[in-house]
């Protein structure tokens, strides 16, 4: 949300999402999508582009096993790509 507490820092007057907030998000819902897993590491990550302040976010999961992929888009756009890799 363009309220998150770390917007304010991040490029006053064109504020970005923080990659850490968008990777936090991804794990997050992970978790939810393979519970009792625990994220161990994030093998592989790749931010493509930008998130601006209140953009609608959508995380993709796919896979299965010890590592999953995910995807992230934001009108449209692929805006980051990474691995999880589970404990």
């Amino acid at each position: 949300a363009a309220s998150h507490p770390s917007l304010p820092g991040h490029f006053p007057g064109r504020p970005i999402v923080p990659g850490v907030v968008l990777l936090d998000e991804v794990m997050a819902l992970a978790a939810l999508a393979h519970p009792g897993r625990r994220v161990a590491g994030l093998p592989a990550v790749k931010f493509l582009h930008p998130v601006q302040a209140g953009q609608d976010v959508a995380v993709h999961l796919s896979g299965a096993g010890d590592r999953i992929g995910a995807s992230c888009t934001a009108e449209g756009r692929e805006v980051l790509r990474l691995t999880l890799a589970f404990a």
